[in-house]
């Protein structure tokens, strides 16, 4: 079982290391190619994040772990909201730019909640139906590509300045990011968390909604925090949000087409609707924030305490 805990660690580590080369050598790159900067940090950042995610849950469906799967996605979006945006704003309160990029970011944000809350409710609605198969891969597949087109039409901000970015640089990065993800996915984090689930008699369920969803969350954390301390405070929900549609739109459904499973509402739903409720609070605190509020201290208090809740839930069921 240590043994076990120690290679968690480590694929953590390896997957944050390499998430971080990625974001990086992918904006870079981004900005070789002009494109605008808005859609970089709600597309490029967002996947960046979300490519830990996606890294296990191929390597998960690959050894047909389908509780591995569906707890990493559900789990890493309730961790974005419950517990990243609530220690971002105990960290530094956000608040209301009323000028510049900030504007700009919060207004596209307030476009994509919506959709964020209506993919939540999507996946509810198939885990009702009994199953995540290859069609409702498809489906949500299309709705990625359609969420892209908007966000790029949407997109109005200057393009990115490419001077003093090395195109070679931003490849290379992004190949040893995209081979650290992987070597930490498939190499560490989800094989030690079977045996880790095995040894504690735990599910791989909840494995994948504690432990695999917070290690997985720790590049959208280190962003986030980073962001905050800058009064980046748009980017903060920009990647929070990007990142959860990523995350239900492109590393769900690039599993279930490789190994569909079957759901029950019990089983899987009632997860899928503590994600809705965290997705619901993250809508309430930019709502007020859009009015002049802050999401502040209150709310992180709040959003914590309600992930810690959470947890414990899921533990006290075993």
């Amino acid at each position: 079982m240590l043994i076990s805990l120690l290679l968690i660690v480590l694929g953590i580590a390896v997957l944050w290391a390499g998430g971080e080369i990625l974001v990086r050598s992918v904006t870079g790159l981004a900005a070789v190619l002009r494109v605008s900067p808005t859609v970089i940090g709600l597309t490029v950042v967002a996947f960046g994040t979300s490519a830990p995610e996606l890294g296990v849950a191929i390597a998960a469906a690959l050894r047909d772990s389908a509780g591995l799967v569906y707890g990493n996605v559900v789990g890493s979006n309730i961790a974005n909201v419950g517990l990243i945006l609530g220690i971002s704003a105990l960290v530094v309160p956000l608040h209301n730019h009323s000028e510049g990029a900030e504007r700009q970011a919060i207004r596209l944000v307030r476009r994509e909640l919506p959709f964020m809350l209506a993919t939540s409710l999507l996946v509810l609605t198939f885990t009702a139906f009994g199953r995540l198969g290859r069609f409702e891969g498809v489906v949500l597949l299309a709705l990625m590509a359609y969420f892209l087109i908007v966000l790029v039409r949407a997109g109005d901000a200057e393009p990115a300045d490419p001077q003093g970015v090395s195109s070679l640089k931003s490849v290379l990065g992004t190949l040893v990011g995209l081979i650290l993800l992987a070597v930490g996915a498939a190499g560490l984090l989800v094989p030690a968390a079977e045996e880790l689930a095995l040894a504690l008699g735990v599910s791989e369920k909840v494995v994948g909604l504690t432990v695999v969803a917070f290690g997985t969350s720790v590049p959208e954390l280190a962003a986030c925090l980073v962001a905050a301390y800058r009064n980046h405070h748009g980017i903060v929900l920009g990647n929070i949000v990007g990142s959860n549609v990523f995350n239900i739109l492109l590393v769900l459904p690039a599993a279930i087409l490789i190994r569909p499973f079957e759901t029950t509402f019990l089983a899987e739903g009632l997860d899928a609707s503590v994600m809705l409720f965290f997705s619901l609070l993250m809508f309430l605190a930019v709502y007020l924030l859009r009015h002049g509020r802050s999401i502040g201290r209150t709310w992180g208090t709040l959003l914590v305490a309600a992930y810690g809740g959470y947890v414990a839930w899921l533990f006290s069921k075993l």
